[in-house]
């Protein structure tokens, strides 16, 4: 018997539209008019308008109308599309669709690794590999048919394709997702120029640090500037660089701290960029709306983690726990705060979690409204291609989805998604409802009756018999186009199993025929015939789920974070022994008055006023420790691809989510000088900053501070050790001709400027030297042994520059003297020794030697750790050499303050300075004292009380959070494998060549 084919499907499954094309064709041609008529739909124009019963008219591969009460030319192939709705197809506005994945090289420096200095590209290319803005993607593209029907069974017909290599990565394209020619899917041949903080597959050693990536991008936007200017080079990099400065700029950078980053690169350049961020903006709202970008946000938010073995529990930390929560939030908080944004599929493991995302984000606050837009105007006005896509307007190519409800609800189905006028079906629609009641009819069984029920089509069925042998069993029931299957077990039949297979004789009434099968063996035949159809229940309008309740916010997103960062309060600490590192001395039974964030007083029986009265008796105050060398709270420490690393700023990387903040407050860190680290003879700018927990990286920043800069002697910076591929220098020798031929140069550099109308390139590197020649930046040089530190002084009196401060020099008690001559300060350890060759000599004595000859002295860290009980390693100045306890603890506060010229702010408790002061329980060099409250700038950003509060909110929150993963996975949700997130702790030989880390690793810190 003949099959009836109950799909109502449209005349021809694909449609050749009209569009010219210069390619022939071998053979005839067939070219179809392709014009559609779509009546009766639920047409969603726009995100504000939406048509009851219109009708869209699509002639080839535009919209030709889209209203109601539309006449209907002849010719034109008509759809019903009652009770269905059609939506604009969306728009993604970061994938790299059609781009092959480039092979990552093993660049870097050390290792036994042959050091790249240059690019190795043939041709007038930039110097280094990661600026190739020469890339076109329009060149490059290649169309993906199963990458395509990837996306667009989400809804997509339209992308932005970005090749994702190097720091500043070239044009990208928006191209549609037909699986035409390449020659006719492309929308917008240049969308934007695109740039990152990852130099990608290029083989050059540097940079190597993000510090290094900044000070790279940085210096290319001034040589593009130069290169306008001059006519002796030519750049094929800058010149693309300059002619794509206005286009549309995106910039890729993941995690909060980076799109400040990124903003801080705006502002010098006078740019404005759109940037595709990572997920986590919740954390920092107002600062990232601050930037007044535009921004691509991801929808993959973490899975849960496997919670159920305590161990594995233990490894998770808060910020992962925290960010699992919260990164549902973050759409709906950036909708709040006003921020404009696109949505993206980049980074989801599959495009069915795509929508299940959307749907997430919208419980967790979105609205349905933003959330269209930003998958369809915002993104197609980004990429410069809104008068193509994202609504449905006449004059706009025909990329719209057919669907069967409104595209957020969870029960909605995507049945077509056209592209360009050609259709592509991802559901099929409008297939014949087979459920209802049926007389069914088998052979040796008799009079049946058969229901078939589930979703539209039937899912699931009943065979029933009333009367004396009356029988009720379940059956299976699949269908396959016309084909069905029906499986039950009989108590009457051997072995209980019967299958029913057939097909569809009959539309009006629905009649099947088939044969039946007992154990594989064809046993009589069965057909049945609708006696009733199925009656779908009343719809109500799907309920908007409760939005889903999280935690609240802390500063910073991790361990010992507040929910409310504390503020300056006026306090009186009375009553106890005040270390005033003033002519005054130590002052017994004495007080201090903060008020305003500044030392108001320092006396006996001072007036409170108003101010809060700590009772400080039997307790010690002092003012607050400052670490002349540190390397926490840095994303990076090194950039020694090159023996002249000047131009990176330390600044630019500072990360105020380091949990050593808050451990340093708790020994009573006040100031730190963050250092770069000693890879390289001249290493990079310093920073200055104050351990304010809670607050961003640009207000942990000490205003007004001069500016320094690391210098390296020794073992580190000669990388003898590091084999074939060393960079220069490798000898000690070698060294000391880096810092004769860095000035010299910069001494060049400088008169060059200073001659009227001179096109003089600025050099980054150079400016930095310059500033020293000028005693507007100041040395601190990593140094041990004595035959160098004599070298450098040599230098730098012989080319006219001053070396503020020798730090470690644990050999300093050999040149005292010299430094002394020199007004050479010494920041050295207490008693670290032999922990390699050129500490052998390294005495406890160091510091009170240097000390007495009347060197600036001072004892640093260059250790997390140490520089947690600054304090005790003070003591041993007491203990070794004698050193009076009120010099000695001046080695941890006033003496550094001197040598980082910040004296007249911090360092000692006088009225008018920053109010940096901690209470400690006990003497404060003992081992034995504890800081009760640490105060910055008037701020008890550490309190040994709110701590035990803070410790038991922590476990608290910890076990909430991890409840709640297991809940989840109870309910079937997906999860992940719980992975230790190991914090990196840095010192002055971290090396920086794997820095490009997910924005997680490394700004996240273990508790």
């Amino acid at each position: 018997m003949k099959k009836t084919l109950l799909s109502l499907a449209l005349v021809f499954s694909t449609v050749c539209t009209m569009a010219q094309d210069t390619y022939p064709v071998n053979g005839t041609y067939d070219v179809r008019p392709g014009n559609f008529a779509f009546t009766n739909a639920h047409i969603v124009v726009n995100a504000n308008q939406t048509i009851q019963n219109g009708t869209l008219l699509v002639k080839g591969q535009t919209i030709e109308s889209v209203g109601t009460g539309t006449a209907i030319p002849k010719g034109y192939v008509v759809i019903d599309l009652k009770g269905k709705y059609i939506y604009p197809s969306l728009v993604d506005a970061f994938t790299t669709y059609g781009i092959p994945e480039a092979a990552r090289a093993a660049g870097g420096f050390g290792g036994n690794r042959a050091t790249v200095y240059t690019s190795t590209k043939k041709g007038p290319y930039n110097w280094n590999e990661a600026i190739r803005p020469e890339t076109e993607v329009k060149s490059i593209f290649t169309s993906d048919t199963r990458k395509a029907a990837d996306l667009r069974s989400v809804g997509f017909g339209s992308v932005n394709v970005i090749n994702r290599d190097g720091i500043a990565r070239g044009t990208s394209a928006a191209v549609t997702l037909n699986d035409g020619k390449e020659n006719n899917l492309f929308l917008n041949q240049q969308t934007a120029a695109n740039y990152s903080f990852s130099k990608g597959t290029s083989s050059n050693s540097y940079p190597s640090s993000l510090m290094g990536t900044i000070a790279l991008l940085r210096q290319t936007y001034l040589d593009a500037q130069w290169y306008t200017k001059q006519n002796t080079e030519f750049n094929i990099s800058l010149e693309e660089f300059n002619k794509q400065q206005s286009l549309p700029q995106l910039f890729e950078a993941d995690g909060w701290m980076n799109i400040l980053r990124v903003d801080k690169i705006a502002k010098e350049f006078g740019k404005q960029y759109i940037i595709k961020s990572n997920g986590d903006e919740y954390q920092r709202i107002n600062e990232v709306k601050a930037t007044g970008a535009s921004l691509i946000i991801p929808v993959n938010f973490p899975k849960a983690y496997e919670v159920e073995d305590p161990v594995d529990a233990r490894n998770i930390t808060l910020p992962m726990l925290k960010h699992w929560e919260m990164a549902p939030t973050n759409p709906g908080k950036l909708e709040k705060a006003g921020v404009r944004f696109a949505l993206t599929s980049f980074g989801l493991e599959s495009p069915r979690d795509f929508w299940t995302n959307i749907r997430t984000a919208i419980e967790n606050g979105l609205s349905e409204k933003q959330a269209l837009l930003s998958i369809t105007e915002i993104p197609a006005a980004m990429l410069g291609i809104s008068n193509k896509v994202g609504t449905i307007e006449k004059g706009k190519l025909a990329n719209f989805i057919i669907s069967s409800d409104n595209l957020f609800k969870s029960s909605n189905i995507i049945f077509e998604n056209w592209v360009q006028g050609s259709r592509y079906i991802v559901n099929k629609m409008d297939v014949v409802d087979l459920r209802g009641t049926y007389a069914l009819n088998m052979d040796g069984a008799g009079s049946l009756t058969l229901k078939i029920a589930g979703t539209n089509g039937g899912s699931s069925a009943t065979i029933e018999r009333s009367g004396a042998d009356s029988l009720k069993t379940t059956a299976s029931f699949t269908r396959s186009g016309d084909w069905v299957t029906i499986g039950f077990t009989s108590k009457n039949r051997p072995n209980g199993s019967v299958k029913l297979s057939g097909y569809v004789t009959g539309i009006n009434p629905l009649t099947f025929s088939g044969d039946i099968d007992l154990n594989s063996t064809s046993s009589g035949a069965w057909s049945a015939k609708l006696t009733e159809a199925f009656k779908e229940p009343a719809k109500r309008e799907e309920p908007r789920p409760a939005m889903a309740t999280t935690g609240n916010l802390i500063f910073p997103f991790t361990a010992f974070g507040n929910e409310q960062i504390p503020t300056s309060e006026n306090v009186l600490l009375k009553n106890g022994t005040v270390w005033t590192n003033e002519k005054d001395g130590i002052l017994k039974n004495a007080d201090v008055l903060i008020e305003n964030g500044k030392i108001k007083a320092v006396g006996k029986n001072l007036n409170a006023g108003n101010a809060k009265v700590i009772d400080a008796t039997g307790k010690h105050i002092t003012p607050g420790i400052i670490d002349e060398h540190s390397h926490i709270a840095l994303n990076g420490t090194n950039e020694g691809a090159q023996a002249v690393s000047s131009e990176v700023r330390m600044g630019d990387v500072v990360n105020s989510e380091d949990v050593n903040i808050y451990r340093q407050l708790a020994g009573g860190v006040t100031t730190s000088q963050l250092l770069h680290g000693s890879a390289n003879p001249i290493g990079g700018q310093s920073v200055l900053i104050k351990t304010r927990w809670g607050k961003n990286p640009d207000e942990l920043k000490f205003a007004g501070a001069d500016g320094f800069i690391k210098f390296a002697l020794g073992e580190n910076v000669k990388q003898s050790n590091f084999g074939d591929g060393s960079r220069f220098p490798v000898t000690r020798m070698g060294v000391e001709q880096v810092f004769v031929d860095a000035f010299t140069r910069a001494k060049e550099y400088q008169k060059a400027l200073a001659v009227k109308g001179n096109n003089v390139r600025r050099d980054l590197e150079l400016d930095a030297l310059v500033e020293i020649l000028n005693n507007e930046r100041f040395i601190t040089c990593h140094s041990y042994v004595q035959s160098e530190i004599n070298m450098l002084i040599h230098v730098a009196n012989d080319l006219g520059f001053k070396i503020n401060t020798f730090t470690h020099i644990l050999e300093g008690y050999k040149v005292a003297d010299k430094m002394k001559e020199n007004n050479i300060a010494g920041s050295t350890f207490a008693d670290w020794w032999a922990y390699k060759m050129e500490v052998q000599e390294a005495i406890p004595y160091n510091g009170k030697i240097m000390h007495n000859v009347g060197v600036t002295t001072a004892f640093n860290s260059d250790d997390a750790e140490m520089a947690r009980r600054l304090n005790q390693e003070a003591g041993k100045a007491v203990m070794y050499g004698k050193v009076s306890e009120e010099d000695a603890l001046k080695f941890v506060t006033l003496n550094p303050a001197k040598m980082l010229h910040i004296d007249n702010k911090v360092g000692s408790l006088k009225a008018g300075k920053d109010a940096d002061v901690v209470l400690w329980s006990a003497h404060p060099l003992s081992i034995y004292a504890k800081a009760e409250k640490t105060f910055v700038d008037g701020v008890a950003y550490w309190d040994l009380e709110r701590d035990a509060v803070a410790q038991q909110n922590l476990a608290k929150e910890k076990a909430r959070l991890i409840q709640k993963m297991l809940d989840s996975k109870n309910r079937g949700a997906r999860t992940q494998r719980a992975v230790v997130e190991t914090p990196r702790i840095f010192n002055c030989e971290s090396l920086d060549e794997h820095f490009e880390v997910s924005a997680m690793e490394g700004e996240h810190a273990h508790e």
